[in-house]
Protein backbone atom coordinates (compact mmCIF):
# COMPACT_ATOMS: atom_id res chain seq x y z
CA UNK A 1 0.00 0.00 0.00
CA UNK A 2 1.25 3.49 -0.87
CA UNK A 3 2.18 5.74 2.01
CA UNK A 4 -0.54 8.46 2.29
CA UNK A 5 2.02 11.24 2.11
CA UNK A 6 3.29 9.83 -1.20
CA UNK A 7 -0.06 8.76 -2.62
CA UNK A 8 -1.52 12.17 -3.50
CA UNK A 9 -0.18 14.98 -5.62
CA UNK A 10 -1.80 18.37 -6.10
CA UNK A 11 -1.72 18.95 -9.83
CA UNK A 12 -3.42 22.32 -10.33
CA UNK A 13 -5.52 24.95 -8.61
CA UNK A 14 -7.96 27.53 -9.98
CA UNK A 15 -10.01 30.45 -8.65
CA UNK A 16 -13.30 31.79 -9.95
CA UNK A 17 -12.41 35.28 -8.79
CA UNK A 18 -9.77 37.10 -6.69
CA UNK A 19 -7.81 34.64 -4.56
CA UNK A 20 -7.63 37.31 -1.81
CA UNK A 21 -11.41 37.15 -1.34
CA UNK A 22 -12.23 34.38 1.18
CA UNK A 23 -15.59 33.79 -0.48
CA UNK A 24 -14.14 33.10 -3.93
CA UNK A 25 -14.98 29.64 -5.18
CA UNK A 26 -11.90 27.53 -5.95
CA UNK A 27 -10.91 24.03 -6.92
CA UNK A 28 -7.83 21.84 -6.77
CA UNK A 29 -7.13 18.77 -8.89
CA UNK A 30 -5.48 16.03 -6.84
CA UNK A 31 -3.90 13.00 -8.47
CA UNK A 32 -4.30 9.69 -6.66
CA UNK A 33 -1.36 7.40 -7.47
CA UNK A 34 -3.15 4.41 -5.95
CA UNK A 35 -6.36 4.65 -8.00
CA UNK A 36 -4.67 6.35 -10.96
CA UNK A 37 -7.26 9.07 -11.32
CA UNK A 38 -7.78 12.77 -10.71
CA UNK A 39 -10.24 13.97 -8.05
CA UNK A 40 -11.36 17.59 -7.97
CA UNK A 41 -11.64 19.13 -4.50
CA UNK A 42 -13.87 22.25 -4.42
CA UNK A 43 -14.36 24.88 -1.75
CA UNK A 44 -13.61 28.53 -1.06
CA UNK A 45 -10.42 30.58 -0.98
CA UNK A 46 -10.77 30.76 2.81
CA UNK A 47 -9.92 27.05 3.05
CA UNK A 48 -7.72 26.86 -0.05
CA UNK A 49 -5.25 29.76 -0.05
CA UNK A 50 -2.67 29.89 -2.85
CA UNK A 51 0.13 27.36 -2.30
CA UNK A 52 -1.57 26.08 0.83
CA UNK A 53 -1.67 22.43 -0.29
CA UNK A 54 -4.62 21.84 2.05
CA UNK A 55 -6.51 19.77 -0.51
CA UNK A 56 -4.26 16.72 -0.05
CA UNK A 57 -4.90 16.49 3.70
CA UNK A 58 -8.64 16.88 3.10
CA UNK A 59 -8.88 14.23 0.37
CA UNK A 60 -6.60 11.64 1.99
CA UNK A 61 -9.07 10.29 4.61
CA UNK A 62 -11.94 10.32 2.10
CA UNK A 63 -10.40 8.81 -1.05
CA UNK A 64 -10.87 5.12 -0.19
CA UNK A 65 -14.53 5.70 0.64
CA UNK A 66 -15.45 7.43 -2.60
CA UNK A 67 -17.08 5.59 -5.48
CA UNK A 68 -14.87 5.20 -8.57
CA UNK A 69 -17.53 7.25 -10.39
CA UNK A 70 -16.96 10.28 -8.17
CA UNK A 71 -14.94 12.88 -10.03
CA UNK A 72 -15.31 15.84 -7.65
CA UNK A 73 -16.09 16.61 -4.01
CA UNK A 74 -17.12 19.84 -2.31
CA UNK A 75 -16.15 20.74 1.25
CA UNK A 76 -17.15 23.59 3.55
CA UNK A 77 -14.81 26.09 5.16
CA UNK A 78 -14.07 23.55 7.91
CA UNK A 79 -12.97 20.94 5.41
CA UNK A 80 -16.06 18.76 5.93
CA UNK A 81 -17.60 16.95 2.97
CA UNK A 82 -20.83 18.51 1.76
CA UNK A 83 -21.28 17.13 -1.76
CA UNK A 84 -19.96 14.59 -4.24
CA UNK A 85 -20.30 14.79 -8.01
CA UNK A 86 -20.40 12.02 -10.59
CA UNK A 87 -20.76 14.46 -13.47
CA UNK A 88 -18.21 13.47 -16.16
CA UNK A 89 -17.67 17.17 -16.84
CA UNK A 90 -16.16 17.48 -13.37
CA UNK A 91 -13.65 14.68 -13.95
CA UNK A 92 -10.37 16.06 -15.26
CA UNK A 93 -8.75 12.64 -15.59
CA UNK A 94 -8.35 12.72 -19.36
CA UNK A 95 -6.71 9.30 -19.78
CA UNK A 96 -4.08 7.01 -18.28
CA UNK A 97 -0.99 8.13 -20.14
CA UNK A 98 0.39 5.42 -22.43
CA UNK A 99 2.34 7.36 -25.05
CA UNK A 100 4.88 5.93 -27.41
CA UNK A 101 8.41 6.58 -26.20
CA UNK A 102 9.39 7.39 -29.78
CA UNK A 103 7.34 10.61 -29.52
CA UNK A 104 9.90 11.94 -27.07
CA UNK A 105 13.02 10.01 -28.04
CA UNK A 106 13.07 9.33 -31.78
CA UNK A 107 16.31 7.35 -31.56
CA UNK A 108 18.60 6.61 -34.48
CA UNK A 109 16.78 5.87 -37.75
CA UNK A 110 17.85 2.57 -39.28
CA UNK A 111 16.59 0.05 -41.80
CA UNK A 112 15.92 -3.49 -40.64
CA UNK A 113 14.36 -6.63 -42.11
CA UNK A 114 11.17 -7.59 -40.27
CA UNK A 115 10.30 -11.28 -40.16
CA UNK A 116 6.92 -12.47 -38.95
CA UNK A 117 4.39 -15.20 -39.59
CA UNK A 118 1.39 -14.37 -41.78
CA UNK A 119 -0.23 -17.81 -41.67
CA UNK A 120 -2.29 -18.80 -38.65
CA UNK A 121 -0.87 -22.30 -38.37
CA UNK A 122 0.58 -23.73 -35.19
CA UNK A 123 3.57 -25.22 -36.99
CA UNK A 124 4.48 -21.93 -38.68
CA UNK A 125 4.21 -20.03 -35.40
CA UNK A 126 6.44 -22.59 -33.70
CA UNK A 127 8.99 -22.34 -36.51
CA UNK A 128 9.28 -18.56 -36.17
CA UNK A 129 9.49 -18.84 -32.39
CA UNK A 130 12.29 -21.42 -32.60
CA UNK A 131 14.10 -19.39 -35.22
CA UNK A 132 13.95 -16.28 -33.03
CA UNK A 133 15.35 -18.09 -30.01
CA UNK A 134 18.14 -19.74 -31.98
CA UNK A 135 19.23 -16.54 -33.73
CA UNK A 136 19.33 -14.44 -30.57
CA UNK A 137 21.39 -17.12 -28.81
CA UNK A 138 24.01 -17.63 -31.51
CA UNK A 139 27.30 -15.72 -31.30
CA UNK A 140 27.94 -13.32 -34.20
CA UNK A 141 29.39 -14.68 -37.40
CA UNK A 142 30.72 -12.52 -40.27
CA UNK A 143 28.69 -14.41 -42.87
CA UNK A 144 25.35 -14.58 -41.07
CA UNK A 145 22.77 -11.80 -41.01
CA UNK A 146 22.75 -10.74 -37.34
CA UNK A 147 19.71 -10.74 -35.07
CA UNK A 148 18.47 -7.26 -34.16
CA UNK A 149 15.31 -6.96 -32.02
CA UNK A 150 12.20 -8.80 -30.84
CA UNK A 151 9.01 -7.11 -32.06
CA UNK A 152 6.15 -6.93 -29.56
CA UNK A 153 2.52 -5.92 -29.88
CA UNK A 154 1.27 -5.33 -26.33
CA UNK A 155 1.89 -8.73 -24.67
CA UNK A 156 2.50 -10.77 -27.83
CA UNK A 157 5.68 -11.52 -29.72
CA UNK A 158 4.80 -11.03 -33.38
CA UNK A 159 8.23 -11.41 -34.96
CA UNK A 160 11.78 -10.16 -34.98
CA UNK A 161 14.10 -7.98 -37.00
CA UNK A 162 17.53 -8.59 -38.47
CA UNK A 163 20.08 -6.28 -39.99
CA UNK A 164 19.04 -4.92 -43.37
CA UNK A 165 21.46 -5.85 -46.15
CA UNK A 166 20.98 -3.44 -49.08
CA UNK A 167 22.83 -5.63 -51.60
CA UNK A 168 21.41 -8.07 -54.11
CA UNK A 169 21.04 -11.83 -53.72
CA UNK A 170 22.55 -14.67 -55.70
CA UNK A 171 19.13 -15.13 -57.29
CA UNK A 172 20.12 -12.25 -59.55
CA UNK A 173 21.47 -13.92 -62.72
CA UNK A 174 23.73 -10.92 -63.41
CA UNK A 175 25.81 -11.51 -60.30
CA UNK A 176 29.21 -13.00 -61.02
CA UNK A 177 29.74 -15.81 -58.52
CA UNK A 178 33.00 -15.75 -56.58
CA UNK A 179 34.76 -18.87 -55.35
CA UNK A 180 35.42 -17.28 -51.94
CA UNK A 181 31.65 -17.06 -51.41
CA UNK A 182 31.40 -20.84 -51.59
CA UNK A 183 34.20 -21.04 -49.02
CA UNK A 184 32.40 -18.57 -46.74
CA UNK A 185 29.15 -20.51 -47.04
CA UNK A 186 30.87 -23.81 -46.25
CA UNK A 187 32.52 -22.31 -43.18
CA UNK A 188 29.20 -20.93 -41.98
CA UNK A 189 27.42 -24.26 -42.44
CA UNK A 190 30.19 -25.98 -40.45
CA UNK A 191 29.85 -23.31 -37.77
CA UNK A 192 26.11 -23.92 -37.42
CA UNK A 193 26.04 -27.68 -37.83
CA UNK A 194 29.24 -28.92 -36.22
CA UNK A 195 29.51 -26.44 -33.34
CA UNK A 196 25.84 -25.88 -32.46
CA UNK A 197 23.90 -28.76 -34.01
CA UNK A 198 21.82 -26.40 -36.17
CA UNK A 199 20.80 -27.18 -39.73
CA UNK A 200 19.72 -24.39 -42.07
CA UNK A 201 17.03 -25.90 -44.30
CA UNK A 202 16.69 -23.05 -46.77
CA UNK A 203 20.11 -22.42 -48.29
CA UNK A 204 18.94 -21.06 -51.62
CA UNK A 205 20.17 -18.25 -53.91
CA UNK A 206 17.35 -16.02 -52.65
CA UNK A 207 18.69 -16.27 -49.10
CA UNK A 208 22.32 -15.60 -50.01
CA UNK A 209 22.89 -11.86 -49.77
CA UNK A 210 25.87 -9.94 -51.07
CA UNK A 211 26.81 -7.44 -48.40
CA UNK A 212 28.52 -4.39 -49.96
CA UNK A 213 29.22 -2.83 -46.55
CA UNK A 214 31.94 -5.35 -45.64
CA UNK A 215 34.30 -4.29 -48.42
CA UNK A 216 33.39 -2.34 -51.54
CA UNK A 217 35.87 -4.16 -53.74
CA UNK A 218 35.41 -7.55 -52.14
CA UNK A 219 31.85 -7.89 -50.77
CA UNK A 220 31.19 -10.92 -48.60
CA UNK A 221 28.28 -13.33 -48.56
CA UNK A 222 25.60 -13.19 -45.88
CA UNK A 223 23.19 -16.01 -45.19
CA UNK A 224 19.85 -14.81 -43.89
CA UNK A 225 17.68 -16.91 -41.61
CA UNK A 226 15.24 -19.39 -43.01
CA UNK A 227 13.91 -22.72 -41.85
CA UNK A 228 16.40 -23.71 -39.16
CA UNK A 229 16.42 -26.89 -37.11
CA UNK A 230 18.14 -27.73 -33.85
CA UNK A 231 19.14 -31.23 -32.93
CA UNK A 232 17.70 -32.53 -29.66
CA UNK A 233 18.25 -35.86 -27.85
CA UNK A 234 14.89 -37.12 -29.10
CA UNK A 235 15.64 -36.32 -32.73
CA UNK A 236 15.22 -33.37 -35.01
CA UNK A 237 12.72 -30.73 -33.96
CA UNK A 238 11.56 -27.57 -35.62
Amino acid sequence: MINPQDRFWSDSQGYYGPSENPATQTYSNVWDWDQLRMIKVKGTAKLFPPDGNVEVSILAPLADHLSPDVGAITVDDDGLLTEVSMDPEEDDTMFIAYPSFSLYEPGIPQNVAFKFNVLYKALRIQMVWDELNILKSLPPHPNMVPFDRVVLDESRVIGFTTKYIPGVTLANPKVLFRFEWLQQLTQLVDFLNLEYGIMHQDIAPLNLLIDPSTHKKDPSLRLRSGCIWREKPTGWSR
